[in-house]
């Protein structure tokens, strides 16, 4: 692997905004407006920084937020954060979600961006590709809320949130599948591992999608103590709405979820039940059979009809009757 030395070399993405709109532009190209620069890797996110402008002491904070540094628990989402350094730059940390649809599984990864004056950093963990969808919005000639370098915040929170949606319609389509499996009046698998796996996705979801609600807020607090950001704050209402219906809606597929557990679990019951009744039912058939075969089986001298010469036919047509009673009996009873 080749060494990376010299400043053009450090693996940026930066777009500048100018009079039409913001655009792409090699690495290093002099500019006097807001720019946004993608940093592949969340290690070098730091010297970024340096190379770009942003403040010793709000470097210093990044490194402490940095995904990584301070590795969370096992089984912990990403925290999310906002902070502002002294030097009044803005450094938010949150987590993003992806999913995988051949086999409903959600992923997360990790989102941190540093806002300047004139100058956004960001870097991204996973595979969610949420920088790749916000730099062809926001380069395409989409409409954006905002402007300036709020505008990159912005394209890039409401990419994040849609995101997020796209997970939650995907676990609700597995949701639907798993409905019509667990209905299914066909002999189909037990679908109580893909009930448990959904759950589980379900949840993971859920917890890197809470933090981006205790996020939004603070931002919105930024937004109404900072001069010149009224643009900011409809926006961030629409993605607190939004974020909130998506947990909502991933709240009900886990309710949903746990009514086909019951359900399933009932009819694993009511089919025992089944097959209880009905072994019993052929145990009852059998046994008047049986029972008149042992006392035949006895061999004592005195027993009625052992010499009469209709004496063994009759027992075989009893036995054949009461057999053909019970089985009537049990049918029409429905144990059968």
């Amino acid at each position: 692997m080749t060494q990376r030395t010299s400043t053009d070399d450090h693996r940026e993405r930066v777009c500048v905004e100018t009079p039409d709109g913001w655009e792409l532009v090699p690495a290093g190209t002099p500019t006097d407006g807001a720019r946004w620069v993608i940093v592949d890797s969340m290690e070098d996110l730091s010297d970024a920084a340096r190379r770009h402008g942003i403040s010793d002491r709000a470097i210093t904070l990044l490194e402490h937020r940095i995904p990584g540094v301070h590795p969370p628990a096992p089984g912990h989402a990403q925290r999310a954060r906002v902070d502002r350094s002294p030097d009044g730059e803005l450094i938010l940390t949150t987590p993003t979600l992806s999913y995988v649809e051949s086999t409903h599984d959600v992923h997360t990864g990790a989102l941190t961006t540093v806002i300047g004056t004139d100058v956004v950093l960001m870097a991204e963990a996973g595979d969610a590709q949420v920088l790749d969808r916000a730099v062809t919005k926001l380069t395409g000639g989409f409409p954006v809320p905002d402007e300036g370098v709020h505008q990159v915040l912005a394209v890039v929170v409401l990419t994040l949130v849609a995101e997020a949606s796209d997970v939650e319609i995907g676990l609700g389509d597995a949701v639907a599948d798993a409905e019509q499996l667990v209905f299914s009046t066909a002999h189909q698998r037990s679908p109580l591992q893909e009930i448990y796996d959904l759950k589980r996705e379900i949840a993971e979801a859920r917890r890197a999608l809470s933090p981006v609600t205790s996020v939004l807020p603070e931002l919105m607090a930024e937004a109404e103590e900072g001069p010149g950001r009224r643009l900011s704050q409809p926006w961030l209402r629409r993605a607190e709405a939004w974020v909130d219906r998506v947990d909502k809606h991933l709240d009900g597929y886990d309710d949903l979820l746990s009514d086909m557990l019951s359900v399933h679990l009932s009819q694993v019951s009511v089919r025992q039940n089944e097959d209880v009744r009905k072994i019993s039912s052929w145990a009852a058939i059998a046994a008047a059979p049986t029972l008149v075969a042992s006392i035949y089986g006895m061999n004592f001298e005195h027993m009625p009809e052992l010499d009469w010469t209709y004496g063994y036919p009759l027992a075989i047509a009893a036995m054949g009757a009461v057999c053909v009673t019970l089985y009537r009996l049990f049918r029409r009873s429905g144990w059968l």
